[in-house]
């Protein structure tokens, strides 16, 4: 049996790292953890580690929830420093006494080969994520209704109100973070992000260690206050809760209902709602924290209230995009962790080309990306000065590893042509809604086949470099075409990047299992391949095998529509 890292590489069943990046890998099916919980399965995957459901053997098999978290770091003090703040959160987790909060069992240490891992023990939820719930009624051409999300906002502004009580600030609230109980059709507010306040990887999290703020949140879902500067108040939940009570209304994700550039949200067109909730939900979305209620009881007394507080400024909710460049014995990694619709790593480097990096950063509202180049600040300035006709948002200009904040120029700037190029490149990714690691790296890969003697290099801005970028923003133009000509269905788009052999092996098991009607997994590889091959014809050529990160990751939407077509019909 094989196994994968999240990068799909793949290894022994038998294997406990990754052979390739060394990876922790998923824990086996009824291995014993610290001689008391046998895992079960596997419930998810994320930056910090994993989540499985497991018995306690010493409780008769009772079901919980393991959160295993494993730092990848090198030097024992990080080591050192990374339990002390595993265990600080763990003690606040064991505080929090709620029944509409998982209840918290233990925190424990293990190791496995070589490497330390510390473990969350807590109740097991059984129910659905508003996530789940919400895709479930948007393929029935469905979302909540507004007394839906009034009455959950009633049942959870409780909760928040007595976790702010005890000075805990969740800083994730999303609707996949809160689950509907089955039990007694509570929500129940889950992932108070303890073991991600550490390093999953060296990296990948900011945190305490070496003096870096730790800075968590969802893009688009996350205020800019946490984003930037990694501060979170009460009112920071709030505008959390805001926000998704805006998806749960209209299905639609934060970036399709805020606009960037503008810097407001889209009520009347996007948003339609009571005037009434519209008040409570602009006071909540304020940009300054000080503009928003100062308490969840505040925010439920005006929804039981006919004529809500004013904000101060209700239509602006302005975010900046910001950039961070933290200083550090290493420059920065790759740190984009992509899981379900998990939260990521607000700091990114993408595989992107030097050139084309800094201004998909000042084009992203939401997004904060880590600049890995001292010059890169002075790209992004002579793109936005070679573009009039495009309002930029504000940049947070951080300060250099020397202490300034003017780096050198680079020699070649990006005429106001090419730069319109590369913004509505970016614009039509968003609209498709196709991750941007996907993309980038699919781009790439074609780019750099088709010129071999650049040997994965980045390009510059400078005139020398001027017929390569023409032909990255073809490559980029042509694989959307591509992609619009498929015909994906949005929750296909979005997955993208995330596909697996064990999608491929689901699959399997469901026309096995009679679950497709009389189609086979044999119809499906052909269907499939004969579609793929009318949109990429060579790409399977000689073994037919494909690329796993970027053409076989299309190969595998087509394949999960077709999935979801052949469901729908039985």
């Amino acid at each position: 049996m094989q196994v994968y890292c999240s990068r799909q590489h793949a290894n022994k069943g038998s294997n406990r790292f990754c052979t390739e990046c060394g990876e922790p890998l998923p824990i086996h099916q009824e291995e014993l953890i610290a001689k008391r919980y046998r895992i079960v399965k596997l419930l998810g995957q994320g930056g910090f580690g994993r989540t499985y459901l497991a018995e306690d053997v010493k409780q008769s098999g009772q079901e919980c929830v393991l959160k295993e978290f494993a730092p990848q770091v090198e030097e024992q003090q990080n080591l050192k420093k990374a339990k002390e703040l595993f265990e600080r959160e763990a003690s606040v987790l064991q505080k929090l006494q709620h029944p509409q909060i998982p209840r918290f069992h233990t925190s424990l240490q293990a190791k496995i080969g070589n490497h330390d891992f510390f473990f969350l023990v807590q109740d097991y939820v059984e129910g659905d994520n508003y996530q789940e719930l919400l895709e479930k009624r948007l393929a029935q051409g469905e979302n909540f209704s507004e007394e839906e999300v009034i009455k959950l906002l009633q049942q959870l502004l409780p909760v928040l109100s007595y976790i702010h009580s005890q000075n805990v600030v969740h800083r994730d609230i999303s609707p996949d973070n809160l689950i509907w109980r089955y039990s007694d059709s509570l929500p129940v507010l889950i992932d108070f992000g303890g073991v991600k306040q550490l390093p999953a990887s060296q990296g990948f999290w900011f945190t305490q260690l070496g003096g870096i703020r730790t800075l968590l949140g969802k893009k688009g879902y996350a205020p800019e206050e946490q984003l930037r500067q990694g501060k979170a108040f009460p009112s920071s939940d709030l505008y959390s809760l805001g926000v998704t009570a805006l998806v749960l209304l209209t299905g639609k994700e934060p970036q399709k209902l805020y606009d960037g550039y503008q810097g407001t949200w889209r009520w009347g067109t996007e948003i339609k709602t009571s005037s009434h909730l519209e008040a409570v939900l602009k006071k909540m979305l304020a940009y300054k924290p000080s503009d928003r209620y100062q308490s969840a009881d505040q925010v439920l007394k005006d929804l039981q209230s006919p004529t809500p507080t004013k904000t101060v400024n209700p239509h602006v909710t302005k975010l900046r995009t910001m950039v961070v460049a933290p200083v550090g014995r290493k420059r920065a990694q790759a740190l984009a962790t992509k899981f379900n619709n998990k939260t990521q790593a607000i700091a990114q480097t993408l595989n992107i080309p030097v050139w084309l990096r800094p201004f998909a950063v000042s084009m992203a509202a939401t997004t904060v990306a880590a600049l890995t180049f001292v010059g890169s600040w002075a790209l992004v300035n002579a793109v936005i000065q070679g573009v009039s006709s495009i309002t930029i948002p504000t940049i947070t200009l951080p300060k250099f590893p020397d202490g300034s904040n003017s780096p050198t120029k680079p020699s070649g700037n990006l005429d106001k042509q090419e730069a319109t190029r590369i913004a509505k490149i970016i614009d039509r990714r968003q609209q498709l809604e196709i991750p941007e690691g996907f993309f980038i790296q699919t781009v790439d890969k074609i780019f750099y086949t088709d010129n071999p003697e650049l040997k994965g290099r980045s390009l510059t801005s400078n005139s020398e470099d001027a017929r390569f970028r023409k032909e990255w923003y073809s490559h980029a133009d042509k694989l959307l075409k591509k992609i619009e000509q498929a015909d994906l269905s949005t929750s296909a788009r979005r997955k993208l990047g995330s596909y697996s052999p064990r999608d491929y092996a689901t699959w399997q098991q469901k026309a096995q299992a009679g679950q497709l009607g009389d189609y086979t997994i044999e119809q499906l590889q052909t269907e499939t391949n004969r579609k793929f091959d009318r949109l990429f014809p060579g790409q399977r050529r000689g073994n037919g095998k494909l690329d796993r990160s970027t053409f076989a990751q299309i190969w595998y939407a087509i394949a999960a529509d077709q999935v979801g077509k052949l469901e729908s019909a039985n």
